[in-house]
């Protein structure tokens, strides 16, 4: 993927959630179906996304089929990676410490979100 990660709208975040979570290749039909009651889209309007998710490199059109099919570049695990990586870095001077005291300090996160965290943090270590 590189160390230039290009930015998912949010609109393009939720096409992209459909195509990953497909267990196959999908076609936009499949995805407007999928996306019906979050978005008040026309096929047109999702087309045009589609492009621009293709152009960026997150997804790969087959045309072979007669009918477009569309599948993920990008995995999901990557792209969040990447995308929690950047906002780590933007917001958080790259320290987790800051991000997790930030949240706690402003009551985002509870004590018991924290305890969770431990816990976690504990099953790490034990690995």
């Amino acid at each position: 993927m590189g160390d230039r990660l290009k930015k998912l709208g949010e609109a393009e975040l939720e096409i992209m959630q459909v195509i990953w979570d497909a267990d196959a290749a999908v076609t936009s039909n499949y995805i407007l179906k999928e996306l019906h009651g979050r978005r008040k889209w026309q096929l047109s309007t999702l087309m045009t996304s589609l492009t621009r998710l293709s152009d960026k490199g997150f997804v790969h059109c087959d045309r072979s089929t007669g009918s477009n099919l569309y599948t993920p570049v990008i995995s999901e695990n990557d792209y969040k990676t990447g995308a929690s990586r950047h906002f780590l870095e933007k917001l958080y001077d790259n320290s987790i410490q800051n991000m997790i005291a930030t949240l706690y300090n402003n009551q985002a996160i509870q004590n018991s979100d924290i305890e969770e965290l431990r816990n976690f943090l504990d099953e790490l270590e034990d690995e």
